[in-house]
């Protein structure tokens, strides 16, 4: 099978590069930039992510304007044999807009753009892509094995080639996947890429997350560990090593959990997430400062997926709930009401002091507490400081 083997760091460094170049070129699109226009912070990261120093900025504006400029018109010109056009970066720092063709053309330059002959149209490239796409659509429907090893798949036009990038040792997984898809085996490149491809999460109290695929909760509070990152949350949520999932994508694992007793865990995560110190409050956040407990009488809120962001005071403390599953001791009430999902959610109060997670309340028919007085609610959360001191963990406060 011809599928060619890269793991040369040289072109994946370039990759990287000609990748950053087309971040910034999306910031710059529009309106065409003068140098003078850019701000000294964009500036700053475009020499410390790119090496484009402050004297060759202009030039790339010009680059990338015109490369704009003259896509569609490029596209035009070579019809069906198009290939694809790219912001290339020369040995000088400079950098010109290349333009490739599968046609029988020479090499030239047109409109100031720099022309290649290459093997594949894009058309072709397509193809094979599309070919990829069913396959892993097929296999991970259950036809055939799972994608392990296989991270992306995509066309990349300065290498004329669908570019299948796996775990390193992962070779075979990729020639095995491009095999099966029926995809053009000349026209495909594998390469392998440090690590893992995870998805990342931004862990705000108060969002959605769910059980093994079943049972939803609400993230309390971010919290770390040494060095593990994780959110606590209530025990009744789930049992140890259950999975954590957000938007589908597996984040962590129950790491720790007292339920009945108390209700109380924590969710280990993994590094790729990112711990935020802040509640959601409808459209907005409430930052994180601080764990002190307030008071009987004292105003608190919670936040949660169900019900969103709602206020009450405190009502009592040291209340023992008789759930179901069994007692639960310790708890504090208050009268802010909650709904089925909440579990787990924050509560907080008005100057950013982190209370506890959402435990129970007398929730109705319809799935909450809400439509009744606040005289009758019963909303209990489990506090924030037992929870912190029996796993050692240090809330995340901005």
């Amino acid at each position: 099978m011809s599928v060619s083997k890269s793991r040369s760091r040289r072109s994946f460094a370039r990759a990287s590069v000609f990748c950053a170049v087309a971040a910034v070129a999306a910031l710059t699109s529009g309106a065409a930039l003068a140098a003078g226009e850019v701000s000294p912070a964009l500036k700053f990261a475009m020499q410390r992510d790119l090496g484009i120093f402050p004297g060759q900025i202009a030039q790339y504006l010009q680059t990338e304007k015109l490369a704009r400029e003259q896509a569609a018109s490029i596209e035009r010109e070579f019809g069906g044999n198009f290939a694809g056009s790219w912001i290339e970066r020369k040995d000088d720092g400079s950098f010109r807009v290349v333009a490739a063709t599968a046609g029988a053309r020479k090499s030239s330059t047109l409109g100031g753009v720099e022309v290649r002959n290459v093997r594949h149209s894009l058309k072709r490239l397509q193809q094979s892509m599309d070919l990829l796409d069913a396959g892993a659509h097929a296999r991970v429907k259950g036809v055939s094995k799972p994608l392990a090893g296989v991270q992306t798949w995509y066309v990349d036009v300065r290498s004329n080639t669908v570019v299948v990038k796996v775990d390193e040792g992962a070779t075979d997984a990729g020639i095995d996947f491009v095999a099966l898809s029926g995809a053009d085996s000349g026209a495909v490149r594998i390469e392998s890429a440090p690590g893992q491809l995870q998805t990342t999460a931004n862990i705000i109290g108060g969002i959605e997350y769910s059980i093994n695929n079943t049972n939803l909760c609400s993230v309390g509070f971010s919290v770390t560990r040494g060095a593990t990152k994780g959110f606590v949350t209530a025990g009744h949520c789930g049992t140890v090593n259950s999975i954590a999932r957000i938007g589908g994508a597996q984040v962590g694992t129950f790491a720790g959990r007292v339920f009945p007793g108390n209700d109380r865990a924590w969710v280990s995560l993994t590094s790729a997430q990112t711990l935020l110190p802040r509640v959601v409050n409808g459209s907005s956040y409430v930052t994180v400062r601080g764990s002190a407990e307030a008071a009987v009488g004292a105003a608190v809120c919670r936040s949660g997926r169900t019900t969103g962001y709602r206020c009450g005071t405190i009502t009592a403390k040291n209340v023992t709930a008789n759930y179901a599953e069994g007692t639960v001791r310790g708890l504090t009430n208050a009268n802010a009401c909650m709904g089925r999902g909440d579990s787990g959610g924050s509560w907080i109060t008005s100057a950013g002091q982190a209370q506890g997670v959402m435990s129970g309340g007398n929730v109705q028919s319809n799935g909450n507490n809400c439509g009744l007085p606040a005289s009758q609610r019963t909303s209990l959360f489990e506090r924030l400081g037992p929870i912190l001191s029996q796993y050692g963990l240090a809330l995340v406060t901005g």
